[in-house]
């Protein structure tokens, strides 16, 4: 359970980072920019996770580019994660009314000024909740890392299940602990939200 949970928390922070900074993108007055992030969440959102896994880890392999399969794991995850994360943010934003935006203008902040000190502040606390699901979704899919034989919940039952030959107590183990990392993770997310309510 240790290698999921490893994987689960460095590829949120991962996909955290970079889906902000897409976010940030997707709603840049900077038209390439805009259209750099609108590609990125189209493209990695509209690919099965299984096919982005399988491809980076073996596709960039016949061009002499390797890297270690958790190593791998976590690239394709938080960048996969990352355009629901960029999503998630940039509907925050938006919810954040534009006088607050066009008030930062008008003492003189520039657009990644403002978006940093006043709109991002607010955004993030009412989309605790949204990215609180990503995150148990995220839980779920390094499951797909054992595609690549990084040795997680799954892969760790499949391999007892072909030892033992006794599938089903070996997938039942494994959907518990994903029971036990899934339920905390959605109280935890429960108590960030109502302390960002206060906040607000």
């Amino acid at each position: 359970m240790s290698i999921t949970v490893a994987l689960t928390l460095t590829s949120f922070a991962a996909a955290l980072v970079i889906g902000t900074v897409v976010a940030a993108f997707r709603v840049s007055p900077v038209a390439p920019l805009r259209a750099a992030g609108a590609a990125w969440v189209e493209v990695l959102r509209n690919i099965p996770l299984s096919v982005l896994m399988l491809g980076f880890y073996f596709g960039f392999t016949k061009i002499d580019i390797r890297y270690g399969e958790f190593a791998t794991a976590v690239i394709v995850l938080s960048a996969y994660t990352s355009s629901f994360v960029a999503e998630t943010v940039r509907a925050g934003i938006n919810s954040v009314a534009r006088g607050q935006a066009e008030a930062a203008r008008s003492i003189g902040l520039t657009f990644p000024q403002s978006l940093r000190v006043v709109v991002l502040p607010q955004a993030m606390r009412t989309v605790v909740a949204p990215l609180g699901s990503v995150f148990i979704a995220l839980i779920k899919n390094s499951s797909l890392a054992g595609l690549i034989a990084v040795v997680e919940l799954t892969d760790m039952a499949d391999r007892i299940s072909f030892d033992t030959a006794r599938p089903i107590p070996a997938f039942l183990g494994a959907a518990v602990g994903y029971l036990l990392l899934a339920l905390p993770s959605g109280a935890v997310v429960g108590l960030l939200e109502r302390r960002a309510a206060i906040k607000r």
